[in-house]
């Protein structure tokens, strides 16, 4: 891409990053959000439109459904304090 340098950070250490910056709560998919809990390690488990995440040693079960193809801005703000209380995005840089 013309001169252009491209970020070596992988597609979900961005998403963590915005969702840590909280600016774009109302635009993160769905999708996206529970893959991302999948990889820092939660089971997820589906009981009708509701997407169930636990992990063992987090005391908090999110509790996901749909908005559209985006997740509801409320939910993705309760996974930033989950991401954030026991630091699942610790490869991160969290800058100001």
């Amino acid at each position: 891409m013309l001169g252009v340098k491209r970020n070596k950070m992988g597609k979900y250490e961005r998403l963590i990053q915005q969702i840590i910056s909280g600016r774009a709560d109302a635009n993160i998919a769905f999708d996206n959000l529970c893959n991302l809990l999948l990889r820092c390690g939660f089971a997820m488990r589906i009981s009708g439109s509701h997407h169930i995440f636990r992990k063992a040693g987090i005391e908090e079960k999110p509790n996901l459904q749909k908005d559209g193809n985006k997740a509801k801005p409320y939910q993705v703000k309760q996974v930033r304090q989950i991401i954030l209380k026991y630091k699942l995005g610790e490869e991160v840089k969290i800058d100001g």
